[in-house]
């Protein structure tokens, strides 16, 4: 009898004892097998899939992905669970739908975000990019980086633009470093973000738009920072193309108020500047107007500091004389003048001589300190200490040397020594004796002036190259004049330049030459004759 095959034995199939498995402890679940790192989530998609006939109660694959796409890891749930497929699934597609209608929503959002930003680049609007990226929550960042990056990229644009606006904004003033940082800031934007060009416009247009500002020279500073500079980005070169339309009249106020203000030689300096840069414009005629009265006035304003305010000392004005432009010319009309140095003497001048300001003066007349000059003559006078010795005293001149300048040029027209003639010899004689003896009279004293000596003395210096109405005045009064000192040098080169410049002088000289007669000897016929 032969025996059946090995096999299993009829009956109902053999269920593994209950516990572990062979080798695991209570509780311990198989590991991976043959290196499958999938652990628990590979045996449970393989425990679903041979469950699948399991009366439909298997974990289903598909649900799991459907939920794990949901990024909230839904369907590591749905593997410790098992029932129906189409439940996992429903369950799977209610996490899954929400989530993709909400990152939808923020994707849209970000989206209608960036079209705000674009739309504010195009248009150069930063306000309106700032306020539409500050809207952007941390949600749409999410759902889409790379769209939202675009919209940062244009919030640094704009607040390094907004850097360099307050920089260019404070240049206005005259500030040159502030206009270098502007534009430096202008051109990093252009290097570094490009794309924002619209937006650097305009921090550039609103820049030159307030140009000319309120000050003339802060407007001054400004074009010739630009005009020197020339900012070198093509883009923002154009900012120079201004200065030719805003610089001529801004140098032209600028000098007014720095006219205003005192100070000339700036002032002058402006005027010129306007000239040599832009001689065709229509504010020429008034630069050159304004380069000659801030000439005049730095002229006068010399000619007032040398000449100072004492007439009692020789002011710096006669060792270094200066040029007054607009005073009357030497050779034309009245010679009024300012007498400087020693009055003495020039007090005594008539007022119509004499000036009462720089700018009504044709001559600048410096008069030193006096000294002897030629001598009269000699009278002998007693001396208390020895009675029968009388001393013999000469009577000289008084000797002034005066230097004549020519305020118009500056330049010297004279230089003479004035000898003031004046009465000599009186019946007595005062002088000043030191310690308590005395020994006579001096040697030598002055003459005694009156006020026509004096006169006469200075007349030749308002006579010198005068106007016709003023030589027959000098003529009238030169026979006086010779009558007093007949070989006075000074008298005599003026009879000789009268005579060759003026036709009539001879007919002038007739008619008055029989006036003033003087003894010789320098005595008027009143003097007293009773002397030592």
């Amino acid at each position: 009898m032969s025996k059946p095959p090995p096999g299993p034995l009829p009956g109902p199939p053999l269920r593994p004892p209950p516990g572990p498995p062979p080798g695991y402890l209570p509780g311990q679940r198989p590991g991976p097998v043959d290196g499958n790192e999938d652990g628990g989530a590979g045996q449970a998609i393989a425990g679903a899939v041979r469950g699948a006939g399991d009366g439909g109660r298997s974990r289903d694959p598909l649900a799991v992905a459907l939920a794990n796409a949901s990024l909230l890891s839904a369907g590591y749930l749905l593997l410790g669970r098992r029932g129906p497929v189409l439940r996992q699934r429903v369950i799977a597609l209610a996490v899954l739908l929400p989530m993709l209608l909400v990152a939808g929503l923020l994707r849209l959002d970000a989206s209608r975000t960036e079209g705000k930003v674009a739309a504010a680049r195009r248009s150069g609007d930063c306000a309106q990019a700032l306020s539409a990226q500050d809207g952007l929550w941390f949600g749409p960042r999410v759902a889409d980086a790379p769209l939202t990056a675009s919209g940062d990229r244009t919030v640094r644009a704009c607040h390094r633009l907004g850097v360099a606006q307050h920089e260019l904004t404070t240049g206005l003033s005259g500030d040159t470093h502030a206009l270098t940082a502007g534009f430096d800031g202008l051109a990093a934007v252009l290097a570094d973000l490009p794309g924002h060009e619209k937006m650097v416009d305009t921090v550039l247009n609103g820049f030159l738009g307030r140009l000319p500002t309120k000050v003339p020279c802060d407007t001054v500073t400004v074009t010739d920072w630009l005009r020197q500079h020339r900012p070198g980005h093509g883009y923002l070169g154009r900012a120079a193309a201004v200065v030719p339309k805003t610089a001529p009249a801004a140098l032209v106020g600028c000098g007014d108020d720095l006219m205003e203000a005192k100070e000339w030689a700036k002032a002058r300096d402006r005027y010129q500047q306007q000239l040599d840069q832009y001689p065709g414009d229509r504010l020429a005629a008034k630069a050159r107007s304004g380069v000659k009265q801030a000439t005049l006035t730095i002229e006068l304003d010399n000619v007032r500091t040398l000449l100072g305010t004492s007439t009692d000392t020789e002011p710096d004005y006669c060792s270094k004389p200066a040029k007054y432009s607009a005073a009357a010319p030497y050779r034309k009309g009245t010679h009024h003048a300012l007498f400087y140095g020693d009055d003495e003497y020039t007090r005594e001048l008539p007022g119509s001589w004499s000036a009462d300001d720089v700018t009504k003066a044709v001559l600048v007349v410096c008069v030193g300190d006096k000294d002897y000059g030629t001598t009269v003559t000699t009278c002998p006078y007693e001396n208390k200490l020895l009675p029968d010795f009388p001393r013999e005293v000469k009577f000289r001149k008084i000797a002034i040397p005066v230097k004549v300048f020519e305020l118009r040029t500056g330049k010297l027209v004279s230089s003479r020594t004035v000898q003031i003639g004046g009465g000599s010899c009186p019946g007595s004689l005062s002088y000043t004796t030191y310690g308590t003896i005395d020994t006579g009279p001096p040697s030598e004293v002055y003459v005694t002036p009156s006020t026509s000596d004096i006169r006469s003395a200075f007349r030749p210096l308002r006579c010198t190259r005068t106007g016709r109405g003023i030589a027959r005045e000098c003529v009238a009064a030169l026979p006086m004049d010779t009558g007093r000192d007949p070989d006075d040098p000074e008298v005599a080169a003026l009879i000789g330049e009268l005579s060759l410049r003026e036709v009539d002088f001879w007919i002038w000289w007739a008619s008055h030459q029989v006036r003033g007669s003087r003894q010789p000897g320098g005595r008027r016929d009143d003097e007293p004759a009773d002397r030592a």
